[in-house]
């Protein structure tokens, strides 16, 4: 690189600023610079793009199998039924979408994105695969006893899905397990058509009516356990019991000494947030033999924390575990249940890897048999009868059971903008520029000219900067930092050291319905669900609707900075969150006041688009948001109409008003309002 004090001396030809068209003047394409898209994203890639390429970009098959494939139409479709879903029984996403949200005069259901797709099918699936590896494991070890699961209503509480799980469970005795009063009383009230059979288990901190109500559902035949948390629960538990004449089943939290040490092992080890010690589960069985109650006491729980990332991690705390149970049994409890809690964890990322608390080293068969076999182990040593193994695993049911979809609506541009953009002549601004400002743009031209690439990136930041102080001082004028700007993206841009990461802006709240991408930095799948026969040439990131700097999501599965998306030409541009079904709608807030996204359930059937839906919901209206922060939308209302006929503003105008409180909080297509107001006007004019 020459010297840059020899640059001052040298010049343009004359002549030559005031006749530039607002490109550098070096002769051919700046040294080692590649060809690059609009995105910034090498255009060097083989032309011959196929499903099979996105596919693997995207990951699919390691996160996504067995239920989510690409098609030949370069759609994300659903495998129902997992592996054994025929050709003709997938769900196209895209198909879905459409019917969704075409208008009803076109035979689809009006709703808004975003759309969350809720998939009954998938969720059966996931329950008959989890029953179906404790079942294998139990006959291929000759184990004693029989596995019976719960489903924790924390995971997601949604009517239909707690429905679904009791129905599609009941031949396998499939229970439910809550931790507050609210979702004691869901559960009770479902498995009122469930097994009688099933579990109905009682966590979480406990008050005397909490008690009375697990104590009434026993009284009803439901085969209620009341866990303590706490060892000062057992006393309500027996004072409520004998003042309602009802004697309970009880089990208790053990505490255990094994540690999960990823991010959801917080729970775990000995100062963990719930359980009991071992000298207090000795007291409480000591104190029920006093009570002539130790044949209440039937099952032993813990719990190691979500997402255990091993079947060593899981084969030590279970072992732990059935240790203390055959202990109990020993001291005369009448023991018949181990529930050794959550922790069978999923693969968020593909990679099946024990090394993050996005993916775990091990499947369903493997999860099951390190259970088995530590269970079996402890209690044949100490000669106990192999209990009833339950397992509450929430996250790993009803994660893959939602899709959520949303729509792209703009990106920011990363090419450079037209300096025509600025004026008929940016040069003349670009020619005015005096002092230390004008020097720097000579220099940068002259270093241009010559083709001394790296020089002309020193003086484009110098230069860039200086017009910026001055701007700040009031010496320049915007058409001239305009002009300075523009010409130095420009040189960014042909020097290959421009941002080539460009931001989607999508019609979402993540703070609605990503809750613990922003809370806990917990990462999803993010895939475009269209376009996969076609090569994405853009690097993005995506920005929500929010007013908020953390409404964005720029970290994606694979450690990866930026997603690769394609460009977005004039239409629908669609993305989706995969396996977020557990926690995120019932952590989901109402920042900015949006709200929650439509809903479709989906089933597969034999009709000519493989689906039917057979529930539509649309999302939160603004006058719904509203009322959840305890205003009244109707009071509002009225005030408007007052203030409206004070400023005489027509009746239009209130119409107009009072529609937007029937609106969903998210973005509308152009057409979509013109339509909608079109109606409502004619409805106010009573046309």
């Amino acid at each position: 690189m020459p010297a840059l004090a020899c640059v001052d001396a040298a010049a343009p030809p004359p002549g030559y600023v005031f006749a530039w068209d607002g490109a550098l003047p070096a002769p051919g394409t700046f040294p080692g610079d590649t060809p690059t898209t609009a995105g910034g994203v090498t255009a060097d890639r083989p032309s011959n793009w196929s499903t099979d390429l996105s596919a693997s970009l995207y990951r699919i098959e390691g996160w996504g199998a067995p239920y989510f494939c690409v098609n030949s139409d370069g759609d994300i479709a659903v495998r129902p039924h997992g592996a054994a879903t025929l050709a003709h029984q997938e769900i196209d996403l895209m198909k879905v979408v459409k019917k969704a949200t075409d208008p009803k005069s076109a035979g689809g259901l009006g709703l808004r994105l975003p759309l969350l797709v809720r998939l009954p099918d998938v969720l059966k699936h996931r329950l008959e695969s989890l029953q179906q590896a404790f079942d294998f494991a139990i006959r291929s070890n000759v184990y004693g006893s029989r596995y019976q699961g719960v489903y924790p209503v924390k995971c997601n509480q949604d009517r239909y899905i707690v429905e679904d799980v009791v129905e599609f469970g009941a031949p396998f005795r499939f229970g439910l397990e809550a931790g507050s009063k609210a979702e004691l009383l869901l559960a009770m009230s479902c498995l009122t058509r469930g097994s009688p059979d099933a579990f109905l288990i009682c966590n979480g901190y406990k008050d005397e009516e909490y008690i009375a109500l697990a104590l009434f559902a026993r009284s009803m035949d439901l085969n209620t356990v009341i866990v303590l948390e706490q060892e000062e629960e057992l006393d309500t538990v027996v004072d409520t019991s004998q003042r309602l004449g009802v004697r309970p089943v009880i089990g208790l939290r053990a505490k255990l000494r094994t540690k999960h040490y990823g991010h959801f092992g917080s729970t775990s080890g000995e100062k963990g947030k719930f359980g009991l010690t071992t000298a207090q589960i000795l007291s409480v069985a000591r104190k029920l033999q006093r009570l002539d109650m130790l044949d209440c006491l039937q099952l032993l729980h813990f719990h190691i924390g979500s997402q255990i990332p091993t079947t060593s991690l899981l084969s030590d705390g279970v072992g732990e575990a059935a240790q203390i149970y055959c202990e109990l049994a020993r001291l005369g409890a009448a023991m018949r249940v181990i529930d050794i809690g959550g922790g069978l964890g999923i693969d968020y990322d593909g990679s099946h890897s024990d090394a993050s608390d996005m993916s775990v080293g091990y499947g369903l068969d493997e999860y099951a048999g390190a259970v088995v076999r530590a269970v079996m182990f402890a209690c044949d040593r100490k000669r106990v009868r192999h209990p009833i193994i339950c397992s509450e695993s929430g996250r790993a049911l009803v994660s893959h059971q939602s899709v959520l979809i949303f729509e792209a609506v703009s990106s920011n541009a990363t090419r450079a903008a037209p300096l025509s953009s600025v004026g008929p002549n940016p040069a003349l601004f670009l020619d005015e520029l005096a002092d230390d400002a004008g020097s720097d743009y000579n220099n940068l031209m002259a270093a241009a000219y010559r083709g001394e690439y790296e020089t002309c990136a020193v003086y484009a930041n110098q230069l860039k900067q200086r017009c910026i102080d001055h701007f700040k001082d009031g010496v320049l004028g915007l058409e001239h930092l305009a002009a300075v700007d523009g010409l130095c993206d420009l040189v960014a841009e042909e020097l290959g050291v421009a941002d080539p990461v460009r931001t989607y802006h999508i019609n979402l709240s993540l703070f609605a319905s990503m809750p613990d991408f922003w809370a806990i930095g917990q990462l999803f799948p993010v895939v475009p669900i269209h376009h996969l026969d076609q090569q994405p040439g853009v690097k993005g990131i995506l920005s929500d609707l929010t007013c908020d700097s953390d409404g964005k999501v720029d970290r994606f599965i694979g450690g990866q900075s930026s997603l690769p998306l394609h460009e977005i030409k004039g239409g629908e541009y669609y993305l989706g969150m995969f396996l977020g079904g557990a926690y995120q709608e019932a952590l989901g807030g109402l920042h900015n006041l949006f709200g929650g996204p439509s809903v479709v359930r989906v089933a597969q059937s034999d009709g000519p688009h493989c689906f039917a839906v057979t529930l539509a919901v649309p999302g939160r209206s603004c006058a719904d948001t509203l009322r959840a922060m305890r205003h009244e939308p109707e009071a509002m209302i009225a005030a408007l109409g007052h203030r409206a006929g004070e400023c005489a503003a027509g009746d239009a105008v209130l119409c107009a008003i009072a529609r937007a409180f029937d609106s969903m909080p998210y973005l509308v297509r152009g057409a979509e309002v013109e339509e909608e107001v079109r109606e409502s006007m004619m409805r106010c004019l009573g046309l």
